[in-house]
């Protein structure tokens, strides 16, 4: 099963794994979050980042962060290897809740089937139309 760390500009890290344990509980998932502080240094930020990803113990880690080419996303990136460690920008609640229902399934699929969710969960609503 793979793990699942958040990098993300504070506090939407550990807002977002809240959101996450309150509608899966007993997911089972690891999941660690990495709120980066705005005057936080990037090394120590990816310090940081690399105890989680050590603390996790998972073989395979899916790692979602906020917006392409901010300092959560760099920090990810540099995370990333081509054997356990992939890394997802643009993360959202269906995105987050689908790579917890398929934490067991092999990265690369749980990566696909991540951003599955992230597109599918994103739609303008119709506007309802006023009663007579």
């Amino acid at each position: 099963m793979a793990g699942l760390l958040l990098i993300a500009h504070a506090p939407l890290a550990s807002a977002l794994q809240a959101v996450a344990l309150h509608a899966f509980p007993d997911s089972g998932t690891p999941l660690l979050a990495l709120d980066v502080q705005p005057h936080t240094r990037p090394e120590d930020a990816e310090a940081q980042a690399r105890a989680l990803l050590q603390r996790l113990g998972a073989e395979e880690v899916l790692v979602l962060t906020d917006v392409f080419g901010a300092t959560p996303c760099n920090i990810a990136q540099r995370l990333a290897d081509a054997r356990r460690v992939r890394v997802l920008a643009g993360v959202n609640v269906p995105m987050l809740w689908r790579a917890l229902c398929y934490a067991a399934e092999p990265l690369d699929a749980l990566a696909v089937r991540a951003l599955a969710g992230a597109g599918q969960g994103v739609m303008q609503l119709p506007v309802p139309t006023p009663a007579d």
